[in-house]
């Protein structure tokens, strides 16, 4: 806006009167342009305002908001056993085929079982021979007891005779004990699974000649249904683990790496009895059904785990929650497209929204990008509102 035009009148008084000549006119002439022209630069326009900032910007809203805790976790078979031959001999069948998912009691091997079945019938030979020997010891103890009442025969000579009839009964106790144990020998001849779960690598194959409890294995069998999902959190959260574990049991969620198909739910089984010292953290796992086999040993998930959820809770976006000196705070943008600097107090963050506890309502538009060119009082130009 320019300034109202103030006329200027100089007034010369002169104590004695000059007459002017042509050469004296101009001077005059000259400074009475200069001092218009300062006149007309003494009417400046006023600065124009800057113009609006373009920004982000989106409005807060309430939403319940769960605390969970996300990890890397490592897929671990439920249960893992290494199968061995207890007794050595050719392996006669293998009835599977590696990769095969087994039941429990399902045979994987048969092993020739003649040997044992020998060694079987020769112990069965032995415990009917020393039976035979004990009944007729015992015969021999009662006749010579009686002779020794009767005074015809020595007490020493009693007491052998005793002594050989408890020494029989020992004799058929160790033949009873050697026939169980070929007939345990013969049924290792027969290996069956003893856990439901799915085979590896086949280190022997038909025909080959095997050793008693040998290495490498036959072959191992990982229980995969269940599966547990093992991974570490900063210490910092076990206090809160445990104070939620001991209100029962907590979910967790974990989703394979590469699969786009949405996580798996399981429940939190484990907490390690230590916090490793190197790394600050704890060791958990998770037990989950694992009914479409999507978790697999050995494979990375990204794992979660909610242990309460802030019902009604105010939020906005993440990007929207500036760090100054005095704290946490936010631009708000006011109804005339101002902005003004409201320090908040933030709580827990979910994806990609923090709670704000307080400084912000429900409803307030909040900036959510272009903060850096902003300053209180400043205009903004919303290029883009979201919820």
């Amino acid at each position: 806006m320019l300034e109202p035009y103030i006329p200027v009148t100089i007034e010369v008084q002169m104590k004695y009167p000059l007459r002017l000549s042509s050469y004296t006119r101009m001077p005059v002439m000259a400074a009475a342009i200069c001092l218009l022209t300062l006149s007309a630069c003494a009417k400046k326009e006023a600065p124009k305002p800057p113009p609006p900032v373009p920004v982000l910007a989106a409005k807060a809203f309430t939403k319940d908001i769960p605390f969970t805790i996300s990890a890397i976790g490592l897929g671990e078979a439920y249960s893992t056993v290494n199968i061995k031959s207890m007794v050595s001999g050719a392996i006669l069948k293998v009835h599977f085929r590696e990769g095969q998912d087994v039941k429990k009691g399902d045979v994987l091997f048969e092993i020739d079982s003649r040997p044992a079945e020998a060694a079987l019938g020769q112990a069965e030979a032995n415990l009917a021979r020393d039976i035979v020997q004990e009944k007729n010891a015992g015969l021999d103890e009662v006749r010579y007891f009686e002779l020794f009442k009767r005074g015809i025969v020595s007490q020493e000579q009693n007491n052998q005779f005793s002594t050989a009839a408890e020494t029989a009964k020992a004799v058929v106790k160790a033949d009873r004990a050697a026939v169980a144990s070929a007939r345990v020998a013969l049924g290792y001849c027969r290996i069956v699974s003893p856990i439901s779960g799915r085979t590896g690598n086949l280190n022997f194959h038909e025909g080959n000649i095997i050793k008693e409890n040998d290495t490498p294995n036959l072959v191992v069998i990982n229980q995969i249904q269940p599966i547990n999902v093992t991974f570490s959190v900063p210490e910092q959260y076990l206090p809160l683990i445990k104070r939620y574990m001991a209100k029962g049991r907590l979910t967790a969620e974990a989703t394979p790496a590469g699969d786009d198909s949405g996580p798996v739910k399981g429940m939190l089984g484990f907490v390690d009895n230590s916090v490793d010292n190197t790394t600050g953290t704890i060791r958990l796992k998770a037990e989950f059904e694992n009914r479409d086999k999507r978790l697999w040993p050995g494979q990375y998930a990204s794992v979660s785990m909610t242990l309460y959820t802030v019902a009604d809770a105010t939020v906005v976006p993440a990007q929207a929650v500036q760090t100054g000196q005095q704290g946490p705070y936010v631009f708000v943008v006011k109804p005339d497209l101002g902005v003004e600097t409201r320090p908040v107090t933030t709580g827990i963050s979910s994806g990609d929204v923090t709670v704000v506890e307080k400084g912000i309502s429900p409803g307030e538009t909040v900036v959510t990008d272009g903060q850096l060119r902003l300053v209180p009082g400043s205009k903004v130009e919303v290029r883009a509102a979201l919820r």
